[in-house]
């Protein structure tokens, strides 16, 4: 289902003169891409998490096309002006790593360096693991290894009830009512309290209740947790073979740290790189040196 108002900007583009504002039909459904760059340059592909949109990477497109490199920014199926099917398995975690497969297919390239924050992260581990001959080099940002999150909520109390708002998500309709009341203040208070003052402004704010507010958005974002929860698939490998930078923000309040260092393991060639002072929303609270890890992990 497309929303109606898809062509209207939540956001406008970063100030990047090659920047666009693009929509990508890829694996049955409409992606809106911000795309930057040569498209001849190397591929870099930036994933959300949530509760956020492409507009979460706004500071790291400049860098990047600086550096050499063509960068795309997707809204995810069923955050901001991409479509929103209906139904809990559309948001199945396979069929999101297979968007990101077809969205490289639409550069006409076979591959390409992948980096995910958050729920991004998830599709990016998925998808390294799912299809290790799309992704060259990983960056992963405050989300752990498959395996590592699935053990570690078996046998680690503290981070069961840190991990409360999942369990909480696979009500029906609740949540979604609960998070849009007084114009998303649950949301907003989540992402500024869980985060290092100055993280967020209110214009930013603005701009992500704008996404959320989008016909059909809270359900296809909520929709994410539970079809992780119901449909979940068995991954074909635990090993990841493509060069893996992990970033972590110690001071994340819905993960445990040592779930950093297990996932590193994981990883054939990894590396970890720590922030003590950090949150979760480290890319929002260390842009600069966040994106100074990245480009040195991706000129290899």
């Amino acid at each position: 289902m497309s929303d109606p108002g898809r062509h209207s900007a939540s956001a406008p583009l970063p100030d990047v003169p090659s920047a666009e504002s693009t929509f990508r039909e890829v694996n049955d459904v409409g992606l809106h891409v911000v795309a930057a760059g040569d498209p001849d340059d190397p591929l870099v592909v930036l994933l959300h998490g949530f509760p956020e949109f492409w507009y979460g990477w706004r500071e790291y497109l400049e860098p990047l096309v600086d550096a050499g490199y063509r960068v795309l920014v997707p809204d995810q199926r069923g955050y901001n002006r991409s479509d929103k099917p209906a139904g809990v398995r559309s948001y199945r975690i396979a069929r999101l790593a297979r968007d990101v497969v077809e969205l490289i297919e639409s550069e006409n390239r076979e591959s390409a360096h992948v980096v995910g924050h958050d729920w991004g992260a998830g599709v990016a581990w998925d998808l390294s693991l799912r299809h290790p001959d799309v992704v060259d080099r990983l960056g992963i940002v405050n989300v752990p290894h498959p395996t590592v999150l699935a053990a570690t909520l078996r046998s680690n109390l503290t981070q069961l009830r840190k991990s409360w708002y999942m369990f909480y998500f696979q009500v029906p309709r609740v949540p979604e009512w609960l998070s849009a009341r007084d114009d998303f203040r649950f949301w907003v208070r989540t992402m500024r309290d869980g985060a290092n003052p100055g993280a967020f402004s209110e214009t930013d704010f603005d701009r992500y209740r704008r996404a959320w507010s989008r016909n059909g958005a809270p359900t296809a974002m909520i929709n994410w947790y539970r079809a992780l929860f119901r449909h979940g698939a068995d991954l074909p490998q635990e090993r990841v073979e493509a060069p893996t930078l992990i970033v972590w923000g110690e001071n994340d309040r819905a993960l445990v740290p040592e779930m950093a260092t297990e996932s590193v393991e994981y990883c054939v060639d990894g590396r970890l790189e720590r922030f003590p002072d950090a949150t979760h929303w480290i890319p929002h609270e260390y842009p600069d040196r966040v994106a100074d890890l990245l480009l040195g992990h991706l000129n290899g």
